[in-house]
This record gives structure tokens, C-alpha cells and sequence, in this order.
């Protein structure tokens, strides 16, 4: 079939993504809570909360 594969690539890219946001969030120096808040916004949302810890995270 066309496509196969496609959908296990893209999300092992997702993944591999949200362990480097996740990683990035836990070195930032954020507030805990604030910390806490988007890991879980990326575990929860995981292509829509890496997005907006792209856009809106802690810098």
C-alpha cells in the first residue's frame, strides 16, 4: 500500500520532539509550576503543545 510507514516516521519525529521540549522545559528557569504546566500541554497535546511551547515557551 501507498503510504506506509509515513504515520511511524512522522511520529517517532513527534516524539523525539516532545523529549527535546520536555528536556528544554525541565533546564529552563522557569517557575515549577509554570514547568509543569507545559510538560504536561506536550504530553497531553503532542504535536498542538510543542507547537505552542514553540511559539509562547519560556525563551
Amino acid at each position: 500500500m501507498i503510504g506506509d510507514g509515513y504515520g511511524g516516521i512522522l511520529g517517532i519525529i513527534i516524539l523525539i520532539l516532545d523529549i527535546y521540549a520536555i528536556i528544554r522545559i525541565v533546564q529552563s528557569g522557569a517557575e515549577p509550576l509554570w514547568k509543569a504546566i507545559w510538560i504536561v500541554i506536550v504530553l497531553f497535546l503532542p504535536v498542538i503543545g510543542l507547537i505552542l511551547w514553540f511559539l509562547l515557551g519560556p525563551k
